[in-house]
């Protein structure tokens, strides 16, 4: 009996304890919910309050792992191409021409200046000496003066009728579509070759100007500086398919949004996706006072530019001699630049 009333009473204790233990553990969770829920609420009273300053919350940028591999850099720059596709559709080359001539000429005087400038100088030049044999008769001093708003237009000149002295003489006034023979003429390399390759003959190639090389830094989809090993590097991430429109949508974004001096963080698509994110302006309001060409409301580059540019709200330049919307050194600002090899410098 007496084992019975004891038996009793410790499990009495042991209750009771137990009860206590549980009456400690609901009182400790109801204040860390209490606690969870007030640090809550504060967070969203600060993002409410930067949303009513027109201030987003930052974005946390997508740092790649160290250690990322092969297939996961192929799938995060693939998933970047398409990103930029949705927001450039229209994206083309942005230099005026109607043959492969006109284009070869273009992209090798775009050298060292914007492609506005180009566009605006060549229908004189084209007027004047529409064909291989004329340009390559012409007389140096008159392309010279045609050409002196592209600067370096002593050496751009000896280039442009070398070049063409070179498709009379050699190829029968034809622009041939072989990387292997357009290299060969004067003022000619591997990026102003896989431009006229790209876009007059439909055959893939990557351009590597100054934006493209740029933002695939920033991308981290190589650290190489020299644009034949971009060139390759790059180029094995994508389907060879790819690769002229991989050119475009790089260098438009290049050219209105991912400025090399100061880019347009805060106004950015891509930008939870962007590794280099926070470099530039991250206030949406003022990044978008940073915007260029049809993403800005200016005007573009070309005086004809595609049909489907102008569905999407871009502008046409205007003629040399017009009046422009902004200042050309602020076009120049950001590196306007297409795939001609820079020229010598000019002497005197």
């Amino acid at each position: 009996m007496e084992t019975a009333k004891k038996t009793t009473g410790a499990a009495k204790r042991t209750a009771g304890t137990a009860g206590k233990s549980a009456g400690t553990a609901a009182k400790r969770t109801a204040g860390a919910a209490k606690k969870a829920a007030g640090t809550a609420k504060k967070t969203a009273g600060k993002a409410a309050g930067k949303a009513a300053s027109g201030r987003a919350p930052a974005v946390a940028p997508a740092r790649p792992p160290k250690n990322e591999s092969r297939t996961a850099l192929v799938r995060r720059a693939r998933r970047i191409d398409r990103e930029l596709a949705e927001v450039y559709p229209y994206a083309h080359p942005e230099l005026d021409f109607e043959n492969p001539f006109q284009l070869l000429v273009a992209t090798v005087l775009s050298a060292q200046t914007t492609d506005l400038r180009v566009n605006q100088t060549t229908p004189a030049l084209f007027a004047r000496y529409p064909t291989p044999e004329d340009l390559a008769a012409a007389d140096p001093e008159e392309v010279e003066e045609i050409l002196r708003p592209t600067g370096f237009f002593r050496a751009k000149t000896k280039s442009v009728i070398g070049l063409s002295k070179g498709l009379r003489d050699d190829f029968g006034g034809e622009v041939p579509g072989r990387l292997e023979d357009l290299v060969k003429l004067p003022g000619v390399g591997r990026k102003t070759a896989f431009v006229v390759l790209g876009n007059a003959f439909g055959r893939p190639g990557i351009t590597v100007d100054t934006h493209f090389g740029r933002l695939v830094r920033r991308w981290k989809w190589t650290e190489e500086t020299d644009p034949d090993k971009v060139e390759a590097a790059v180029g094995g991430l994508f389907p060879k398919s790819d690769w002229t429109m991989l050119s475009h949508h790089v260098i438009f974004h290049g050219r209105r949004i991912c400025h090399a001096r100061r880019p347009a963080c805060g106004a950015c698509p891509i930008a939870p996706l962007c590794p280099a994110y926070g470099e530039g302006e991250t206030d949406p309001e003022k990044a978008k006072k940073l915007l260029k060409y049809e993403k800005g409301g200016f005007p573009g580059q070309r005086l004809k530019p595609p049909q489907a540019y102008l569905d999407a709200g871009g502008v046409p330049a205007p003629p040399l001699g017009a009046a422009v919307a902004r200042p050309e050194a602020e076009a120049a600002s950001g590196g306007e630049r297409a795939g001609g090899e820079a020229p010598a410098p000019e002497a005197g």
